[in-house]
């Protein structure tokens, strides 16, 4: 890039941190949620992680470091809780595909976990955020598994989420109000006219 007076500056390009993929929509999720529980509209959680610490370090009593920790059991969602009288659970992701979420990105036991859910008449959803496109959709449960059954595809072409999903629009409190497109669909269930 030219300045004035014929100045020359490089420009570094800053490698790129794969660290914290993922936690934009987390914490967008997270804002929201608090914002849910101080209006008193819903008690939805990040679900912590089950590990079982094996070694830890006590430098001093305010400073322990856990040095070794595994995983207990496969964690089933990323959030749940109660709105409105009913059970909540979904689960949410970031991509950089502009183009398809693979499947690989959720696990067999959430898939599952979601079905129980859905099967014993909970809400449940998966929330996916294109972050190339920064898009985010919502896609219930249902519309997940009616892929799942009919597809051999090992990804969810976007197409689909712009078809059977619910495009979630960026706010400021709430910062993403997905339990609008929730009421939303169940206004509609309850009018027989979706599941």
């Amino acid at each position: 890039m030219n300045y004035p007076n014929g100045i020359k500056k490089n420009i570094v390009k800053q490698p790129v941190n794969y660290k914290n993929r993922g936690m934009v929509l987390e914490d967008d999720i997270n804002l929201t949620n608090e914002y849910y529980i101080k209006i008193n509209k819903a008690f939805i959680y990040k679900k912590p992680t089950p590990i079982k610490i094996v070694k830890t370090d006590f430098p001093s009593r305010d400073k322990a470091v856990i040095k070794e920790a595994y995983f207990t059991i496969p964690s089933t969602t990323d959030y749940n809780g109660l709105y409105d009288g009913k059970y909540i659970d979904f689960e949410a992701k970031e991509v950089k595909s502009h183009t398809a979420f693979s499947l690989s990105n959720i696990h067999i036991h959430q898939i599952n976990h979601l079905k129980n859910i859905y099967e014993n008449k909970g809400i449940a959803f998966l929330i996916v955020r294109f972050t190339s496109l920064y898009e985010t959709y919502l896609l219930m449960a249902k519309d997940l598994f009616d892929f799942l059954d009919n597809n051999e595809r090992k990804s969810i072409p976007l197409d689909y989420f712009r078809e059977k999903g619910y495009l979630l629009q960026q706010g400021y409190m709430p910062r993403i109000d997905y339990l609008k497109i929730v009421d939303k669909v169940l206004e509609v269930s309850n009018n027989g006219k979706k599941e």
